[in-house]
């Protein structure tokens, strides 16, 4: 067994982040995920940072468990040749303009006569409707459209976008939810027919703000940025240490206040009627922080840590990658795997999240090269010989 989802299978026709994202997570559950790119060209994300030896490290990492086919469907042969794949898959992924697909023949009436039970995921930066559907978009449209943006940073501060593009990875959730949902549905019965998803990527990032839109509806607040202080919470903010490292405290409730206060030593500010509430700390923001603030000032990372977990608090050191990779929480839950790789014999590798039990899934291999299974799946897929696939390349189809 490899997963929940063996023998699910899945046309990923997409291109860097966010679409390819929910492909990435069906293979790591077990699916068959066929990714397909332009012959000689290949996916942007191919060029992208970190590299070594002139190849993309992150290409490796975001495409992985996949099968890599080559097939140029600008062109009519091509569209003849992917319709000829669609009733052996369960769905398919892709994330081009409104209308992109329709004008090169790939219409969803054309797909659904070819497998009337087919899910086709379409992932755009505002829908397939609207006034700013043809715009594109990236993770930092999708993430300051959505108002994310707006409220990230500090108070005096411009607007902050995020140091990895989030917006491309809140996308991929939805997209891999959804594809699920109605796979679903179909398995169930209660679809009697494939699903179109219209995934606007803006409104992912836009539906996670749940407070929001209730917040500005009701009272006509609009959340501002509050830089590394919680909103909703107090204290809560991230703090630095004797030894120049840095802290993240959380906690909202009255018991976990409790639990902090007593870490740092300072039971008595549990009877201060200034902090007995949740609502009340928040609005003596400064000087319960600034009571934390000075106690972490005064002991290293490692000794706040201590102190915390003695108490049960919540408080936790802020690591960069390679405290992760030392981590023994990190290692006992192997959240970091060696897997192969075709041109570094093995690399390191996020796990599989979440596990499972009975079938979990697994990390087989590192994303492959341009076209790496494309004579391999033509054969299995329409039953082409390595002459056949060989004319193809000829005539720039594959």
């Amino acid at each position: 067994m490899s997963g929940p989802l063996e023998g699910v299978r899945v046309l990923d026709i997409a291109t860097i982040l966010a679409a390819p994202l929910s492909g990435t997570l069906l293979a790591d559950y077990g699916a068959e995920v066929v990714k397909v790119e332009m012959p000689g060209v290949g996916d942007g994300l191919r060029g992208f940072p970190p590299r070594k030896d002139g190849k993309s490290l992150w290409w490796k990492a975001a495409n992985r468990n996949k099968r890599f086919i080559t097939l140029d469907f600008h062109k009519p042969e091509g569209v003849d040749l992917l319709l000829k794949m669609l009733p052996k898959f369960d769905a398919i992924l892709e994330n081009f303009r409104p209308g992109t697909l329709d004008r090169w023949g790939l219409t969803k009436e054309r797909m659904w006569e070819a497998n009337p039970k087919l899910v086709i995921m379409r992932a755009t930066a505002f829908g397939q409707t609207g006034p700013y559907k043809d715009r594109r978009g990236f993770a930092r449209v999708f993430e300051a459209m959505s108002g994310m943006t707006y409220m990230t940073g500090d108070p005096d501060s411009t607007p902050m976008q995020a140091g990895y593009p989030i917006g491309d990875a809140i996308g991929g959730m939805f997209a891999i939810t959804s594809v699920l949902a109605a796979l679903l549905g179909i398995a169930r019965g209660t679809m009697q027919t494939g699903e179109e998803i219209d995934l606007s990527l803006t409104e992912a990032s836009f539906r996670l703000l749940d407070s929001q839109t209730i917040a500005y509806d009701q009272v006509g607040e609009i959340a501002e940025r509050s830089g590394n202080q919680s909103y909703y919470s107090a204290p809560a903010n991230v703090f630095k240490s004797k030894d120049g490292k840095y802290l993240a405290l959380a906690g909202s409730t009255d018991a976990i206040f409790r639990s902090n206060a007593r870490a740092i030593g300072r039971a008595d500010v549990i009877e201060d009627e200034r902090f007995s509430s949740n609502v009340k700390r928040l609005e003596h923001r400064e000087e319960i922080e600034s009571i934390f603030a000075a106690w972490f000032a005064s002991h290293t990372q490692d000794e706040a840590v201590e102190a915390f977990v003695r108490e049960n608090g919540t408080l936790v050191p802020i690591y960069a990658i390679n405290q992760i990779y030392d981590d023994p929480q990190f290692k006992a839950r192997e959240a970091i795997v060696s897997v192969p790789d075709e041109d570094y014999g093995e690399v390191k590798l996020q796990n599989v999240v979440p596990k499972f039990t009975n079938n979990p899934g697994k990390v087989r291999h590192s994303a492959r090269a341009l076209g790496a299974d494309t004579e391999a799946v033509f054969s299995e897929y329409l039953g082409l010989d390595a002459e056949a696939v060989a004319k193809l390349k000829d005539q720039g189809i594959v």
